[in-house]
């Protein structure tokens, strides 16, 4: 219950920093981290933690020779997320900024990003910073998963930032639709 209020205190101060309304389900949680080859990948990213369900999931399939931190702006939800995930590294700071953080951390290229950022509420010019820096820094065949509101997909910047994943990536595909979330979403599955 503390989660949602959390959740839904942060989404009401920054709404185009939180672009949800409620943390999400369990079989969202499952539809994102699912698709991902845990006992191949080592240097994984996500990118908006939030409240730390994708992390939490996350943190269970890591191999045990895995790199793995969280991107969060939010000092508030990245204080839960450290909560639910102790063992995670949880940076407060801007997905923008990738490139100096796997520096920092010691993370070459990339293998793996989970996102939960609300990117149709960014502007064109944010979901263009955050996506070069995020391609810059993923090896040739790594894997991308972030997840739309299907109410999201008709606006314009839902609309652009497919279009933006459809020239980013040399695959893309879409999950099935998780009825039970709230809102209903499908998950982006990219591979460079």
């Amino acid at each position: 219950m503390r989660e949602s209020i959390t959740f839904l205190k942060e989404f009401a101060k920054h709404p185009t920093k939180v672009g949800a309304i409620a943390p999400s389900s369990p079989g969202l949680v499952s539809a994102m981290v699912d698709w991902f080859d845990w006992n191949s990948i080592r240097n994984v990213v996500e990118f908006g933690p939030g409240t730390g369900v994708f992390t939490e999931a996350i943190v269970e399939r890591l191999h045990p020779d895995a790199k793995f931190f969280a991107i969060e702006r939010s000092d508030e939800l990245a204080a839960m997320t450290r909560a639910r995930c102790p063992a995670a590294k949880v940076i407060e700071d801007s997905a923008t900024n990738l490139g100096a953080i796997c520096d920092a951390e010691g993370m070459g290229q990339i293998d793996a990003v989970i996102c939960g950022l609300p990117w149709a509420s960014f502007p064109e010019s944010l979901q263009a910073e955050i996506m070069e820096a995020m391609i810059d820094r993923m090896r040739q065949g790594g894997r991308f998963a972030t997840f739309a509101y299907w109410q999201g997909v008709v606006l314009p910047a839902g609309r652009r930032f497919s279009g933006r994943l459809k020239a980013s990536f040399a695959e893309v595909g879409r999950s099935h639709t998780v009825w039970r979330n709230l809102p209903p979403a499908f998950v982006y599955r990219c591979v460079k």
